[in-house]
């Protein structure tokens, strides 16, 4: 799933550059409004020593934490750390392929999306720079198809089908396994727009491939969610 550079035209790469970007910065717009909170600040004047004032009282609006804004943000860093160790352990599927929790959906049951988003994007960045799973110009590809595809179509695909099924397990199973899919028909689609493989050859691979990655992607996320991270809230 981690797109290595070279394998995407440019003008592919830059886009998603682009399109990443813009869902990192709505991310970071809407983690602000969740964990602070404004709060009116008034400026005291500032006195002469023979009590004439030199400018008027201000009231400037500061950011301040919210109450639950510190256990957030250090689930963020647990469920982050928690998704690359994951990602690091590969399990076989079939004819020596090999798969790895994507982890969009736990970290968006965890955290809610958006804030999940921000943790895979982390975990992508890390990779990429750090240890070079993934390449760097192809971090916007990744960035988008993992951590926007997968967490945040991953949570809307559970709210979904949490109403239909109205099982929680089953629905956080199911968005788990939709949204491998879903990143992987991404990345089948950009491979062939930058025409690395045609379409009809990449889509049935990807598809088969990444079906059987998705079983192993359920099963952990209900398991994470069941037993690892049992006080989260889907109501994010």
């Amino acid at each position: 799933m981690h797109i290595p550079d070279g394998f995407l035209n440019n003008q592919t790469n830059f886009s998603l550059i682009v399109v990443a970007s813009t869902f990192c910065g709505l991310a970071f717009k809407k983690a602000k409004d969740f964990l602070f909170e404004k709060t009116e600040a008034l400026v005291p004047q500032l006195m002469t020593n023979v009590g004439l004032e030199i400018n008027q009282p201000k009231i400037l609006n500061k950011l301040n934490l919210k109450l639950n804004a510190n256990k957030k943000i250090q689930q963020t860093a647990v469920v982050a750390a928690f998704i690359f160790a994951c990602q690091m352990v590969n399990f076989p599927v079939s004819n020596g392929t090999s798969g790895h929790l994507l982890g969009g959906v736990l970290a968006a049951m965890v955290l809610g999306p958006w804030l999940g988003m921000l943790a895979i994007t982390g975990v992508l960045a890390v990779q990429a720079l750090v240890f070079g799973d993934g390449g760097v110009l192809a971090l916007g590809a990744n960035i988008f198809n993992m951590a926007v595809v997968g967490t945040i179509g991953g949570y809307y695909l559970y709210l979904l089908a949490v109403k239909i099924f109205k099982n929680k397990n089953i629905s956080i199973a199911l968005a788990a396994w939709f949204s491998v899919i879903l990143a992987s028909t991404a990345c089948a689609l950009e491979l062939a727009i930058s025409k690395t493989i045609s379409l009809n050859l990449v889509l049935p691979a990807m598809f088969f491939i990444h079906a059987l990655i998705g079983l192993g992607e359920a099963l952990i996320t209900v398991f994470a969610l069941k037993f690892l991270f049992n006080d989260y809230d889907s109501k994010k």
